[in-house]
């Protein structure tokens, strides 16, 4: 019998691990042994997390980016990454270093080096950056905020329902660290872009993404211009940040098992 690869889903800030169940439904029936972690310090339930946010509060990108490495190193063999927003960064970072087969970076956090802001960025993470003392709390969304920053292709009904379900406090300090990357030479947010050894990347993005822009995306995508391992991407033109979550989820699901079997994996 074949060992199943295992896949490891990567959350961003604001969603709890267990947003991921339905992915990680698809991809048990689909062969694969996958998995979702929480960040360092998440409790195990999002009405704990809303309890006990000072347990996610401080963790940085390195922190994460350890935390994942360190799961990854107990397992037999290399998994696949899936990761949405800044868990998008957290795999590519953790492909770059060689730990993934491969890795699917969904509406991924800007790296260093990618230059845009767009102004919808700025509005979505303004609860977050109103505070410099945000660098070392936990922070939680209203549902108006949420609506703004996830869920602005889909209804608002939708959109408050998902809100209700998955939405947990977030750590400031990624954030932080993501807005400086540009200016700091030993940034977290640097990833090996040019590492020619790597395994298969696939970028996605949401056309009316308001927290991280089809524009960043692209230029996340010609950082990689270095480096001759594939480097993929596809877009949803009409979906915002919540494309994982939201009723949608099952196309970019698909896509996404699509283009493994692409990579024979």
């Amino acid at each position: 019998m074949t060992t199943p690869i295992p896949v490891i889903f990567i959350h961003g800030l604001w969603l709890h691990a267990t947003s991921w169940t339905p992915w990680i439904e698809m991809f048990g029936d689909a062969g694969y042994a996958p998995s979702a972690p929480g960040w360092p310090g998440d409790p195990d339930t999002v009405a704990e997390a809303r309890e006990n946010p000072e347990s996610i509060a401080d963790h940085g990108i390195d922190d994460v980016v350890e935390h994942f490495a360190g799961i990854i190193r107990t397992l037999d063999t290399p998994p696949i990454l899936v990761g949405h927003s800044f868990g998008g960064m957290i795999a590519q970072k953790l492909l770059g270093q060689d730990l993934a087969r491969a890795a699917v970076a969904i509406d991924a956090a800007q790296i260093k080096g990618v230059l845009p802001l767009p102004l919808s960025a700025l509005r979505a993470t303004l609860p977050v950056f109103k505070n410099p003392a945000n660098k070392h709390r936990a922070v939680s969304l209203t549902a108006e905020q949420f609506r703004f920053a996830f869920g602005n292709a889909i209804s608002e009904a939708e959109s408050d329902t998902l809100y209700e379900r998955w939405t947990i406090p977030a750590p400031g300090k990624p954030l932080f660290e993501a807005a400086a990357a540009n200016f700091n030479p030993h940034s977290p947010a640097k990833v090996d872009t040019a590492n020619q050894g790597r395994g298969p990347l696939l970028l996605m993005t949401g056309g009316k993404d308001h927290t991280v822009p089809e524009t960043v995306v692209r230029a996340t995508l010609k950082q990689y211009r270095h480096s001759d391992a594939v480097t993929d991407i596809t877009a949803f033109p009409d979906r915002g940040h919540s494309l994982t979550i939201d009723a949608g989820w099952r196309d970019v699901a698909d896509t996404t098992l699509t283009w493994l079997r692409r990579q024979s994996l």
